[in-house]
């Protein structure tokens, strides 16, 4: 036995480095175990959402929106721009450059709080002992007091069509294409999805994103969903719903390049699609493969992760499970949230999570965002409720911006008029939400809203109607 700690945290993602470091703040003795590797083949902390998602993936909408932005709304602006081009060795470098940036971060934050960094696959084993087994094979074995599970998760794959990393791609394969394809098809219309297959649209792909299930955005509220799927339509998505995947086989074709064969199946019967690219993003898996020792005693459920109570506790004494690998969202920022209430867990302080209040989040253009209840669960759950909305084609800074579509839905609580649900679709949503969170986190009313004073000229200002729109009171809209 090598090294001893307070704290062991397998996995280096949002959910383990948030807990690592929160566990050195309180005084705590704390490794990191991860076996993320950078492109280098180095270590490199941060996990999915720093590697291979929420970060690259924001940097290439990003940079994706300038360039659809110079050909569709820039014109109305009176600037016009002549034979823009995509540079994609830049583009894709420039999300590299990022990346590197937050990693490298990550390793900074740690060596700042004396946080010791193993680079390998961490292993459970009983009595909260860690082996773990470098990338050339070497073992050693460190033990703690406390154990966290962070492992994170993994993309799923239909067995009819594998990932080859080349034509049938996963999230991290759709983030490194270094030639736009001709035609892209995208398998479900979830976030990652929607996010990449606006990417490589916007860029001049024909994408066709294929959803099995029958309605669009079924987590989302279903006024909010239906203008979304209006404007992606727009832009140039073909979503197709209730289409279910059958075979996607690779052929070859006279240049070699190849292009991948699909036979998928709704209500109208069989259909063949030929695509250059395939990307399958048909949800998340917690991954936990390798990670537990069979004398360990931690529990996995029938869907792979990790069994918890309310406190992310496993029921083992000192061991504790956070993030993608347990039960709730697969979210950054839940992990984030789970990562720190553990490590004051540990450091007996009053660790908290609510999970009434998590927001959500689709950075696609419009973009998507919402937390707490919609009106179809609060129909089935038979709870009292009234309705607000108000669009952004009514609030003057998204005119000047040229991006007023959308509106903002608030749902309160008939008789308390407490905020059950914000649900969004706009410009800047991601951000507007934030201050409808804080507001359900305080019990906050639709009321306490609508008395607040909004800057104006200001998209939150589309918040702000809404609260009054609760009660038939907005100002700029016919209630």
């Amino acid at each position: 036995m090598s090294d001893k700690f307070d704290v062991i945290v397998i996995g280096g993602g949002p959910a383990g480095y948030h807990a690592a470091i929160r566990a050195a703040q309180l005084g705590l003795k704390c490794a990191v175990v991860d076996a993320f590797a950078g492109k280098d083949g180095k270590a490199a902390l941060g996990g999915t959402c720093l590697n291979v998602g929420c970060i690259p993936s924001k940097a290439l909408l990003d940079s994706s929106k300038q360039f659809y932005n110079i050909a569709h709304n820039l014109p109305v602006h009176g600037i016009t721009v002549e034979n823009a081009k995509v540079d994609l060795a830049t583009f894709i470098g420039r999300k590299d450059k990022i990346v590197k940036q937050f990693t490298g971060g990550v390793a900074q934050l740690f060596k700042a709080n004396k946080i010791t960094s193993y680079f390998g696959k961490g292993r459970l084993l009983k009595d909260r002992q860690v082996e773990i087994t470098g990338n050339d094979g070497s073992r050693q074995t460190i033990s703690a007091t406390n154990v966290i599970l962070a492992s994170g998760s993994v993309p799923i794959e239909l067995p009819f069509a594998r990932f080859d990393g080349k034509h049938i791609i996963d999230n991290a394969g759709a983030l490194d294409i270094h030639e736009v394809p001709k035609r892209l098809g995208v398998i479900g219309a979830g976030v990652i999805g929607l996010e990449l297959g606006s990417v490589w649209r916007r860029l001049g792909a024909e994408v066709t994103v294929l959803e099995a299930l029958p309605e669009f955005l079924g987590a989302a509220d279903t006024d909010i969903a239906k203008v979304a799927l209006k404007e992606f339509g727009k832009l140039g998505l073909d979503i197709k719903l209730g289409a279910k995947l059958a075979k996607a086989e690779v052929k070859t074709t006279p240049d070699k390049s190849g292009e991948v064969h699909l036979t998928y199946t709704d209500k109208d019967g069989d259909h063949s699609l030929v695509v250059d690219k395939l990307l399958v993003a048909v949800g998340r898996r917690a991954y936990t493969e390798g990670l537990l020792a069979d004398d360990s005693g931690v529990q996995l459920d029938e869907r792979g992760r990790i069994v918890v109570d309310e406190h992310c506790h496993t029921g083992v004494d000192g061991v504790w499970a956070v993030g993608d690998a347990v039960r709730g969202p697969m979210l950054a920022h839940k992990g984030f949230e789970e990562g720190m209430a553990v490590a004051e867990w540990i450091a007996g302080k009053a660790g908290h999570v609510n999970y009434d209040t998590i927001p959500w989040v689709i950075y696609t253009e419009p973009e998507i965002a919402w937390a707490g209840k919609t009106e179809k669960q609060l129909k089935e759950e038979g709870v009292p409720y009234k309705v607000g909305s108000f669009p952004f084609a009514a609030i003057g800074r998204a005119v000047a911006m040229n991006e007023a579509v959308g509106q903002v839905k608030m749902i309160a609580h008939a008789e308390t008029d407490r905020i059950l649900g914000v649900h969004m679709v706009g410009p800047g949503v991601s951000e507007l939400i934030a201050e409808c969170v804080v507001a359900m986190e305080f019990k906050g009313s639709a009321e306490d809203m609508a008395r607040i004073i909004h800057a104006h000229p200001t998209l939150s200002e589309a918040v702000h109607e809404a609260a009054l729109s609760v009660d038939k009171r907005a100002i700029h809209k016919g209630n």
